[in-house]
């Protein structure tokens, strides 16, 4: 059963999507650690999970929570043996609260540029797939509410990258690659698909069960160089199904080329879900099932040290904001 929003919150509006109490209206720097808390607890599926990544002791966590509960009127989570999960109404807010503290983010941050008195500038390193599909997005959303903040961008594969972070050549990085950076922090800040497409004239386009692991691996496969982390992932993913590494058919440096070979040939690929959306939908490209192989990965951005560096906290932020968002989409 759905709630509907103007329900639940039922004196005053905000931003035209629902309804909240007036005591909320007026917000109060407990509010805001509140918010922050119920973001990672329903993320991270319970009070003690999301007590631990904010530095608190559970029972602190929970007063916070109650605190919280108890301004607004209304209960936020159920908690239950197995962990903690959102009401409808704890669901409703925390969409408001991503904007919220993607906001208190972007101040804080725009504030330290002020007080040490240089331009916002930020220096960013990110995996092709990342860089060409998910980036920009951020980018904007960074971008609109402070007109002179600069950025400088690389698009390099997932180990690359990495080298360019723990040079400290940029402020933060962004990859594909299941592999472990020594020296560098990462957190993940989403998650796609690899998936196997062919050309419409293709003979698999006609073939009426999945692929195996097996036969996907003895294909002639077109597939990136060596340290990019569609690469790396779809290597590890045969390996943990006991099988090698594959020898491609071929070997090409970007997605756009990739995805121009195998629309005019026999040969197919493995590449994000993201990168070839579009030529799905239009039929240049077929998807090809497969079984027994997992090829879900997680999307992540990487820096030097224990902290992210202040120049990337707004960007981090808005990445977050939107892993969220597609997790509970």
């Amino acid at each position: 059963m759905q709630a509907r929003v103007g329900s639940l919150f039922p004196s005053g509006r905000v931003r035209g999507q629902g309804w909240i109490p007036y005591s909320m209206q007026k917000l109060k720097v407990e509010d805001l650690r509140g918010l922050e808390l119920l973001l990672s607890t329903i993320e991270l599926g319970s009070i003690s999970a999301a007590a631990r990544r904010h530095f608190l002791s559970q029972p602190a966590a929970t007063a916070q929570l109650q605190n919280l509960e108890t301004r607004l009127g209304v209960p936020l989570l159920e908690r239950g043996a197995l962990g903690s999960s959102p009401t409808a109404a704890g669901t409703a807010l925390a969409a408001w609260a991503r904007e919220i503290t993607v906001a208190t983010e972007r101040f804080a941050a725009g504030v330290e540029a002020l007080r040490e008195g240089a331009e916002p500038h930020l220096r960013v390193a990110a995996s092709l797939t990342i860089a060409e599909y998910l980036l920009p997005v951020w980018l904007i959303e960074c971008r609109q509410p402070r007109k002179d903040w600069a950025v400088d961008l690389e698009v390099a594969n997932s180990v690359v990258v990495a080298d360019r972070v723990a040079s400290k050549a940029v402020d933060i990085g962004f990859v594909e690659s299941p592999r472990h950076f020594e020296d560098l922090t990462s957190e993940v800040i989403g998650h796609d698909e690899l998936i196997v497409v062919v050309g419409r004239s293709h003979p698999w386009t006609r073939r009426s069960t999945a692929l195996t692991a097996e036969r996907l691996a003895s294909a002639p496969l077109l597939l990136r160089e060596l340290g990019s982390g569609t690469r790396e992932f779809f290597d590890d993913a045969l390996v943990r199904k006991g099988l090698p590494p594959v020898q491609p058919h071929g070997v090409l440096g970007s997605t756009s080329a990739l995805k121009a070979a195998v629309a005019g040939g026999t040969a197919c690929t493995v590449l994000s879900e993201l990168a070839v959306a579009g030529e799905i939908a239009t039929g240049r490209l077929v998807r090809i099932a497969v079984d027994g192989i997992d090829l879900k990965r997680t999307l992540r951005a990487v820096w030097y040290g224990p902290t992210p560096p202040k120049a990337a906290l707004s960007l981090l932020a808005v990445a977050r904001a939107y892993a969220e968002a597609a997790t509970t989409s």
